[in-house]
């Protein structure tokens, strides 16, 4: 009873001081500006994706409502 009572506590501060350990080691860390990639070649392919989600988006929208809106409501067990 006692092993389970100390597992549990010991688990219980690991949950607890691994994110303050985590944040500790980053904040030591020298800060680094991000910086953008220069491309030799541009494309455009501008929106391309965004239309290509939207209809994906409409047809499953219209296959949930045909699939709700079946009427075969006869069970399958007899």
């Amino acid at each position: 009873m006692k092993l389970g009572k100390l597992a549990a506590s010991l688990a219980a501060v690991t949950l607890i001081a691994a994110p303050v350990a985590a944040q500790a080691s980053n904040s030591t860390a020298p800060a680094l500006e991000r910086v953008a990639a220069t491309s030799s070649s541009s494309e455009k392919v501008e929106g391309t994706s965004g239309v290509l989600l939207a209809a994906l988006a409409a047809a499953a929208v219209i296959a949930g409502i045909i699939i709700v809106a079946d009427d075969d409501d006869t069970p399958t067990s007899p």
